[in-house]
């Protein structure tokens, strides 16, 4: 696996090559200090398999660079790694073709998780600009947003939280589901982890508000 990293402070570049070399043994990492030489990277490295772009080095000029790389290899999927926390540099980000928006101050753990769903074919939001209120946001970024949640949740889990927007009790959830009461539980704890909430009420409005679809048959048992 082949990745680009573009920023102008070598320390940063050092701190987080090491954190991509958890990737895999395989990975590799091509390095630039501004968007000239990150294109110029691209161009001579053509088996790119994903690039990290920061929003604020030489010659980018915020998410005009990100168009201009996109424009000339429109194939190799693109993270920002911003220390800006504006949300309309995630949405304009998100909205000109980036595949994801990484916040430097991202714990390693998190980073790998968002990266490693963007080299998957997914799209990353970060959780704070997924908390923000989805009326307010651009209709591209709302979209974005449905998606990453619906993204992190598995079948299964989208079973349960179906029969729970039904007002199912566990016991309920589990005979329908054909899963033990403590494996009921053990999803139910990923989703609200995964939604950022405390309790089933919470976890029914969240998917409600992010529109998730939860109109999915069940499978007879």
């Amino acid at each position: 696996m082949k990745i680009l990293l573009a920023d102008d402070h070598d320390l940063f570049r050092a701190g987080l090559g090491m954190v991509l070399n958890e990737l895999g043994a395989d990975t590799q990492l091509v390095q630039a200090a501004s968007l000239t030489d990150a294109m110029q990277c691209a161009r001579v490295e053509s088996d790119l398999d994903l690039a990290l772009l920061d929003l604020n080095m030489p010659a980018m000029n915020g998410t005009d660079g990100l168009q201009q790389f996109r424009a000339q290899f429109p194939e190799v999927p693109v993270v920002i790694v911003s220390g800006s926390d504006d949300l309309q540099d995630v949405q304009q980000a998100l909205g000109n073709g980036a595949a994801g928006f990484i916040h430097k101050s991202t714990t390693p753990t998190v980073m790998l998780s968002a990266l490693r769903l963007v080299l998957a074919g997914g799209i990353y939001v970060p959780p704070q600009a997924m908390r923000q209120d989805l009326v307010s946001a651009t209709p591209a970024m709302a979209t974005l947003a449905k998606a990453e949640w619906g993204n992190r949740l598995t079948a299964r889990q989208m079973e349960v939280l179906r029969l729970l927007a039904l007002g199912k009790p566990n016991k309920l959830i589990a005979r329908e589901l054909d899963l033990s009461e403590g494996t009921v539980k053990i999803h139910l704890s990923a989703i609200f982890r995964v939604l950022d909430v405390n309790n089933r009420t919470e976890a029914v409005l969240a998917a409600q508000q992010l529109s998730l679809n939860l109109d999915v048959q069940t499978p007879k048992h």
